[in-house]
């Protein structure tokens, strides 16, 4: 019988590697555009626990301290390549509490 491979994701938080359904799924929606190609809209950051919401993912533990550390980091920022305001960070720490 053939086993089926278990995708696995990096932490940004600890850096760890784990498996995908342990980890916590950021997602960074797309941008909004025109015809034109010019943003409307920025994508919105938030927390997908589907891991099913189309865009950009990064991964953490669901631990508030992996959170902190990628915080702390920047690491979300480098992943999808914006700035991230701290009222997002604070409600992603809201939501892993949850």
């Amino acid at each position: 019988m053939h086993q089926k491979k278990v995708p696995m994701r990096k932490c940004t938080g600890c850096s760890e590697m784990k498996e995908k359904k342990q980890l916590v799924r950021v997602v960074k929606a797309p941008d909004s555009t025109d015809e034109n190609g010019n943003v409307l809209k920025k994508g919105e950051i938030s927390v997908d626990l589907s891991g099913k919401k189309p865009g950009r993912g990064a991964y953490v533990c669901p631990n508030p301290d992996c959170l902190k550390a990628a915080r702390k980091a920047r690491r979300f920022e480098r992943a999808f390549s914006c700035r991230i305001p701290d009222e997002i960070y604070d409600k992603l720490i809201e939501e892993l509490k949850e």
